[in-house]
């Protein structure tokens, strides 16, 4: 019987507004800053691109731009997006 595997995507599990702010909060604690921005990529993809961009109005492709690796979107989008996804992030000492 041969192995068959298939590509895991965190996208398919993003599915309640908790599973969505753990997710999220899990990049933010994470050393590598890129993490936060695919985080959010992929729970904007979870919840469709084209509805985050109604709700936001901003561009689909844009912001299929601002969170792919490698992207840099302004503070206004990313917090434009986290809006419409229900989170926000906040900030406590150390």
């Amino acid at each position: 019987m041969a192995l068959v595997t298939t590509t895991f995507d965190a996208a398919e599990y993003l599915d309640t507004p908790e599973a969505i702010a753990a997710y999220i909060a899990d990049a933010v604690s994470d050393a590598d800053p890129d993490a936060l921005l695919e985080a959010i990529g992929t729970v904007a993809r979870a919840r469709g691109m084209a509805s985050i961009a109604a709700d936001t109005g901003l561009g689909r492709e844009s912001l299929y731009k601002s969170f792919r690796d490698g992207g840099d979107p302004k503070f206004s989008t990313m917090t434009k997006v986290l809006g419409s996804l229900g989170v926000k992030i906040t900030v406590q000492a150390a």
